[in-house]
């Protein structure tokens, strides 16, 4: 039998088998917590394993050396269009309240008045640093509701999250929005994300903010294409990304280890694990997160 041997161009002793950001302490801003519904009733077990309850998302987090993941209820968000928003945030409330390690978004849905009344109180909790939207999931365009959203969150000096990549989301769509509100910080979700295969989408709306109040969570299955995090880095600078892992629905210490492997400088590595979101968020050093 014919064998081909590989020549490896450098010597793998070359290559440090843990890179030096590995031992930065992340923060995660995208995760969640519960139990996955998805539209498709033959997915119950693929739905299972995208579900899990705040002890296994702090779990999984502390696998991928992560000492905060900010988590909304997925009890709010599935199944789509049937989102239970104020029975998940009031269900967030204690959960994150009873469980180290996690920080809530407030779920705000413009189809939902009594939400905005509920993250109004959430947003005075330490606990509370912002609110989470998701048209996709509650099934509205941002065109339209963008505007009430923006006022809200800049009335409370919140931080909006926000899912992006699909069509009633467009990241293009949130940047003339954003424009308006340069006192608000934006971060669009999913690195990649596009409903029509485009990976550019969150990296241009960066770049046509006037304000530089965009940033983009890394928490896309796409954001683990080989150089696409190196290429968004390139385009609009570590300072704009943060790490998000979209956990129990994804693998944390995936996401973690597409960061800490990336051809970026330890410096960058940081940025995008942490101190983005130190600065963003205003977290104390606590013991928690210290290096």
């Amino acid at each position: 039998m014919n064998m081909h041997r590989y020549v490896y161009p450098v010597s793998c002793n070359e290559i440090p088998a843990i890179p030096p950001s590995a031992q930065v302490p992340a923060i995660d801003v995208h995760g969640h917590y519960g139990i996955w519904h998805s539209s498709d009733s033959t997915r119950a077990l693929a739905d299972s394993f995208a579900s899990g309850d705040g002890r296994t998302v702090v779990a999984r987090a502390c696998q991928a050396h992560t000492c905060v993941t900010i988590v909304s209820p997925l009890l709010a968000l599935v199944p789509r269009g049937h989102g239970q928003v104020v029975a998940g945030n009031d269900e967030a409330r204690q959960v994150v309240a009873q469980t180290e390690g996690l920080l809530q978004w407030a779920v705000v849905s413009p189809l939902e008045p009594r939400s905005f009344e509920q993250a109004a109180e959430l947003l005075r909790l330490p606990q509370c640093p912002g609110i989470k939207i998701h048209p996709e999931e509650h099934q509205y365009p941002i065109t339209e509701h963008g505007q009430a959203l923006f006022e809200f969150a800049a009335e409370h000096g919140a931080i909006v999250s926000t899912h992006s990549g699909e069509q009633n989301s467009l990241p293009a769509d949130y940047v003339p929005i954003a424009n308006d509100f340069p006192e608000v910080t934006l971060i669009l979700a999913h690195l990649g994300c596009g409903w029509d295969g485009d990976l550019t989408h969150q990296v241009r709306a960066v770049q046509a903010s006037k304000h530089g109040n965009i940033f983009i969570d890394t928490s896309s299955e796409r954001s683990l294409y080989p150089k696409l995090i190196e290429w968004a880095v390139k385009e609009v600078g570590a300072e704009h990304l943060l790490y998000g892992t979209d956990t129990p629905l994804h693998c944390a210490a995936m996401y973690r280890a597409r960061i800490d492997h990336a051809d970026l400088s330890l410096t960058e590595k940081q940025l995008i694990l942490r101190d983005n979101a130190v600065r963003l968020f205003q977290l104390e050093r606590t013991t928690l997160c210290q290096d």
